[in-house]
């Protein structure tokens, strides 16, 4: 038999479906609800029934649809939530409980396979002030509404997306290098549990891929190093991307803070500066030995409502708290 109009199940079995938050037991509402420890979606919650009650159909299949709506955005496949009708009852009790956990899974990893996610517009854009010859150095900060909605945020597949483009406006040879370890970043997301980039090429000294928002502290961490590793500046010039939250979660996988700050740096490591005059014998640039601007924007790729989910979660602001470049004397 299965679950049907008119037929019971217990109601504390019900009630752990919808409420469960022990580890192999979760329920729908610590996975798409509130959720804590690095769960739910902020979704709202499913109500639970009191002692004796019988069990409807119409409540089972409201578990139901909160767990397609959930898979629907994680992409992932379940086996119980078509068996309305058929099939033994502790199978289906054991199948459902195990699709509970695969979303549990998903959304606590940061819904990788999500599709239902865009690029927003660019939220901050930090252009040196000039060119310059030894460093461009900013910091921007995301600031949520709270831990919660941060949570909520990366869980749902939420990324915060960081580019560098090089305005070039002299073009010198250098110009030229940090245009290509710039391409070589290419898109930096992180993630709730992981960071990527979708450049490749130059050194990379320091990738901190399975690194996100839950692994932050409250000192920066280097989550990307890369180094051009050939021509004329060969380990001269890098470019590095760190992160840091405002507190560090309490415990595993919990908040970890309403704001996170990213700092950027394109570091020109080779020596002094010596300026050519415009009446150079050998069509010397005046500043060849500088570069830039360079120009770092900041942008979310947001989880939208296309796939699943009511309500979602971004960041309340994104402000630059710095942007200085650096000269030699």
């Amino acid at each position: 038999m299965g679950y049907v109009a008119g037929e019971t199940i217990l109601d504390d079995e019900y009630n752990n479906f919808l409420s469960g938050s022990s580890a192999g037991a979760y329920g729908i509402n610590h996975v798409f609800g509130s959720g804590t420890a690095g769960y739910g979606l902020g979704q709202t919650e499913l109500v639970g029934t009191s002692a004796g009650t019988t069990i409807t159909a119409a409540k089972w299949n409201s578990l139901f649809t909160a767990m397609d709506n959930v898979a629907n955005h994680t992409n992932d496949t379940l086996s119980s939530t078509t068996a309305r009708s058929s099939g033994d009852t502790v199978a289906i009790i054991s199948a459902l409980q195990a699709d509970l956990n695969t979303l549990a899974a998903s959304v606590t990893g940061g819904s990788v396979s999500a599709t239902a996610i865009a690029q927003g517009g660019e939220d901050v854009s930090t252009v040196a002030s000039a060119v310059f010859d030894t460093s461009h150095i900013c910091e921007t900060a995301y600031t949520f509404a709270g831990g919660d909605e941060a949570r909520w945020f990366f869980n749902a597949g939420g990324t915060c997306r960081i580019k560098l483009t090089n305005n070039a406006s002299n073009s010198t040879s250098k110009d030229t290098a940090v245009t290509a370890v710039a391409a070589s970043m290419g898109n930096f997301d992180m993630a709730g549990t992981i960071s990527a980039r979708s450049g490749s090429g130059n050194t990379q000294t320091t990738f901190a891929s399975t690194t996100g928002y839950y692994d932050l502290g409250t000192g920066y961490t280097t989550l990307l190093h890369l180094e051009e590793d050939a021509g004329t500046y060969a380990n001269n010039i890098e470019v590095k991307v760190e992160a840091k939250v405002s507190a560090a979660h309490a415990d595993s996988r919990g908040n970890n803070g309403e704001v996170i700050t990213f700092k950027c740096s394109v570091l020109l490591n080779d020596g002094t500066r010596d300026d050519y005059t415009s009446g150079n014998l050998s069509s010397i640039h005046v500043e060849a030995e500088a570069a830039g601007t360079t120009d770092f924007a900041f942008h979310t790729v947001d989880p939208t409502t296309a796939q699943g989910l009511a309500t979602i979660y971004g960041p309340s602001g994104v402000a630059s708290t710095s942007n200085a470049i650096v000269n030699a004397d």
